[in-house]
């Protein structure tokens, strides 16, 4: 079915994540973190995930927990959701262009999670968002989601635009890797026969 859903609660967070990886980009996601969940909307988006993520977290504390904890039950959830892999592309890059931005993203879903990051950020924060929490998100998620994933900034100058163009980039890769490859039907995309 190429769909999932999981939650997590642990003494910091609760967060529950539903995904299916066969939508239209449709989402509804709900952490109190505005510029999170507007990044969240952006993956679903250009990847054409549908998702839906509901996390309540120690805010009061800072966005740390709850931003990472929903990228590692994201990437748990699309972990699951893919299954054994059989018949899907595995690879996927994009090098993605927003105003004064550009942010080049590839990834493997090679199982083997691998997080290369030369994303700077001149502005600790983004509105209120720290802008290190971008790179938190990522790290969580790849490692969750057994992802191989490069990100790099070619330019950029805006924070806001940086960080947007960086799930933009994840988003579009993502979809890529995910579809599936019509010469390989059923075939795990692998020489060793598993992923």
């Amino acid at each position: 079915m190429r769909q999932a859903s999981l939650s997590r609660k642990t003494a910091e967070t609760e967060v529950s994540v539903s995904l299916s990886l066969d939508g239209t980009g449709r989402y509804d996601n709900v952490t109190k973190i505005g510029f999170f969940d507007h990044m969240l909307d952006q993956l679903a988006r250009h990847s054409l995930m549908d998702m839906t993520v509901r996390a309540k977290g120690d805010l009061y504390v800072d966005d740390h927990h709850t931003v990472e904890d929903v990228g590692i039950t994201l990437g748990q959830c699309l972990a699951e959701a893919l299954g054994d892999k059989r018949g899907i592309r595995r690879y996927g890059d994009c090098r993605l262009a927003m105003d004064d931005a550009q942010v080049a993203a590839a990834l493997d879903l090679s199982g083997r999670p691998y997080l290369v990051w030369n994303v700077p950020f001149d502005a600790p924060k983004i509105g209120t968002f720290d802008a290190e929490l971008v790179r938190e998100f990522f790290q969580a998620l790849s490692t969750h989601g057994g992802i191989t994933l490069h990100v790099d900034m070619l330019h950029g100058i805006n924070a806001h635009h940086v960080a947007e163009a960086a799930f933009k980039a994840v988003a579009r890769a993502l979809r890529v890797a995910l579809e599936p490859d019509p010469r390989q039907e059923g075939a795990v995309p692998s020489t060793k026969g598993t992923l």
